[in-house]
């Protein structure tokens, strides 16, 4: 079998290419505002996360070189990669179709806020997945989010966008 058809080649260049994207992504993280007297600032996370998927990335690139170079045909990394095409893999398909959602997502984000725009994407995904109790859909992708901002802006006094459930906050302000 030839090196370029097999996962460990695959997984070569997509790591290749996730580490293109990390180091961009924490070139990003760079830029951000620095707050003073701040214990943690708003960038610490996204560069944790960062370095974070970069070591299992560099981990990745590493297993995938060594398998190439040994080329034993009892490692599975050697086995024939398996096809991308969108129009036969469902996996491809679902993987491009959680693109698609993130990117709405950030879309609606400062439009809907952030509990209108995850109660949306959460009933989305969850209907997607098998899902079809529309109660339960209902419960679990308006109460989780509502929870959540509850707790960011409440405990932790971090203002997240409401967009149009703005008035919310005022409401919430005055418990």
């Amino acid at each position: 079998m030839k090196k370029t058809h097999t996962k460990a080649f695959a997984n070569l260049i997509a790591s290749v290419i996730l580490l293109v994207f990390e180091v961009w992504a924490y070139v990003q993280t760079l830029g951000f505002k620095v707050v003073k007297k701040a214990a943690v600032q708003p960038a610490t996370f996204p560069q944790v996360m960062c370095i974070g998927m970069m070591v299992f990335t560099v981990i990745l690139l590493i297993q995938s070189l060594i398998s190439l170079k040994r080329m034993n045909p009892d490692d599975p990394n050697m086995q024939p990669a398996a096809s991308i095409n969108i129009f036969k893999n469902r996996g491809v398909q679902a993987g491009l179709l959680v693109i698609v959602l993130c990117i709405l997502y950030v879309a609606l984000f400062k439009t809907l806020g952030y509990v209108l725009a995850s109660a949306i994407i959460a009933a989305i995904i969850m209907w997607l997945i098998g899902k079809r109790d529309v109660k339960q859909i209902l419960l679990v992708s308006v109460l989780v989010p509502l929870l959540m901002w509850l707790v960011f802006y409440k405990l932790l006094t971090v203002n997240i966008p409401m967009g149009v459930l703005d008035p919310l906050k005022n409401l919430v302000d005055m418990i």
